[in-house]
């Protein structure tokens, strides 16, 4: 009865916090914590391109998008970018360095990033005598070309609106209303697909 209904959902918003009606509470347990995204953390990555890739289940949604429009090429180059700054290593460096650069900013490169020629250049000469910081103009330049070209594209597309309204989860804004910081079991799905 829609009484019974009620209760059940009552009860399952009460135990879990969640908005997956559907799913048993078996599934609900295999789903770690780090799978949960909360509504206002999903809602923050609109804010800018930097709190979503910052994010690692944002960063795993845009590069899923990127990959369904055949440019994950750059959000691989900047994530490529982040880990050398991180090489403690000076006699890491320059391999990591030239792998990077053979990879995505020579011109034969399997992956090549969409940078001027200067830029280039400027790169090439850098990794002669690599630094930690010798990425950081061409990676602000994929930056940019990321934040104005496809991270707008991101957030209409389904990658993103699916997070932040999933829909035929049973997951309608009148059942989700309790509070804006619970979690997005029914989101489970797509960041499954982009993890």
């Amino acid at each position: 009865s829609a009484k019974d209904m009620k209760h059940r959902l009552g009860f399952l918003l009460q135990k879990s916090d969640s908005c997956d009606y559907s799913s048993s509470q078996s599934k609900k347990e295999k789903i770690s914590s780090s799978q949960r995204v909360s509504q206002e953390e999903v809602r923050k990555w609109a804010d800018s391109l930097e709190n979503l890739i910052h994010h690692d289940r944002g960063l795993a949604a845009f590069r899923a998008f990127l990959k369904s429009e055949y440019s994950e090429e750059n959000i691989e180059f900047w994530v490529s970018c982040e880990d050398y700054k991180k090489t403690k290593s000076p006699t890491k460096l320059s391999p990591k360095a030239r792998k990077i650069y053979d990879e995505f900013i020579s011109v034969q490169a399997t992956k090549e990033v969409n940078l001027d020629s200067c830029t280039r250049e400027k790169t090439s000469h850098n990794i002669l005598e690599p630094t930690l910081s010798c990425f950081d103009e061409a990676q602000r330049k994929i930056f940019t070309l990321m934040e104005k070209d496809s991270y707008r594209r991101f957030l209409k597309s389904s990658y993103y609106l699916d997070l932040v309204s999933p829909p035929g989860t049973g997951c309608r804004p009148e059942n989700c209303k309790r509070s804006h910081t619970h979690t997005l079991d029914c989101n489970s799905n797509i960041i499954s697909q982009c993890a």
